[in-house]
């Protein structure tokens, strides 16, 4: 595979040091509520996030935490009822191409070939190199000879690789992901996390991961959030002490096995609160 800088020398970050810090993301006591009156529906209450550039943060919590909704609020999707959130200094207001997306489910546009997904945000961001860049990122993600096959035509764990290297191809600030490998099969979830880890030590981007998966947030994270029942906030926080590159044989580490203990510990907490509340 030929260096990044090679084939994109407009975003390459050994030119361009500064790009290193890029992707700071600042949550500063949202809340986030639908409705109104009694019929009021508190998804996010009062919450504070601050993550550096470069690193790897999952957000973990029971159903209906409002984990997705937090994401969606950095993605620029809604907006916060009380509080801001901003990328890089500047408050978020609406959707850009600093801040790439990939969902659970396969967003892909059906019409449109694997390269044509790919090419498809940078020429609407005006990449005269789109073409070029679309083939970096469909060769970074193993896909070349799939280029002109259409979702249809691709495995759920193929067209999540598309995904993500559409969502990487604007040359994004923050990656944001919400549960993208929930619908996988096991083996194909750890294969797509090795995958996934590649690309971030290679670009550096940053990356908020919502997952339901403890063991998913304790291998990929370098910090790992739990938030409460709803309406959802952020009731703990760990530090991941495993070292990097991760492999899976690290599951039996016992320095992996304290921290998923941790998290399991607040996360049933949280989520038996969830299921009283649910049936108060």
């Amino acid at each position: 595979m030929q260096n990044v800088a090679q084939v994109m020398d407009f975003n390459s970050i050994e030119e361009q040091p500064a790009l290193k810090k890029r992707g700071r993301i600042q949550i500063d006591n949202v809340s986030l509520v639908f409705g109104t009156g009694k019929q009021a529906n508190i998804a996010v209450q009062e919450t504070s996030l601050d993550i550096e550039p470069g690193e790897f943060v999952c957000i973990l919590g029971p159903s209906g935490c409002g984990k997705s909704t937090l994401l969606n609020s950095v993605a620029g999707y809604v907006t916060p009822t009380t509080g801001e959130v901003l990328v890089d200094g500047e408050p978020v207001v609406e959707p850009g191409p600093d801040r790439g997306m990939v969902f659970q489910q396969y967003s892909l546009l059906p019409w449109k070939t694997t390269f044509d997904n790919i090419a498809l945000g940078p020429s609407l961001c005006g990449d005269v190199e789109a073409t070029r860049t679309a083939e970096y990122f469909l060769d970074m993600v193993g896909l070349t000879k799939y280029r002109n096959h259409y979702p249809a035509e691709l495995s759920g764990g193929m067209q999540q690789r598309v995904g993500i290297a559409r969502a990487l191809a604007t040359n994004p600030s923050v990656l944001l992901m919400d549960e993208p490998f929930g619908a996988l099969d096991a083996q194909t979830r750890l294969v797509m996390q090795e995958s996934l880890l590649e690309v971030w030590s290679e670009f550096g981007t940053t990356v908020l991961f919502v997952t339901h998966d403890v063991d998913e947030s304790v291998f990929l994270a370098d910090r790992i959030i739990v938030m409460s029942a709803s309406p959802g906030k952020v009731v703990a926080e760990f530090d991941n002490p495993l070292p990097r590159p991760r492999s899976p044989d690290m599951s039996t580490r016992k320095d992996y096995i304290e921290i998923k203990q941790k998290c399991l510990e607040v996360i049933r907490s949280e989520s038996l609160r969830a299921f009283e509340l649910q049936n108060a």
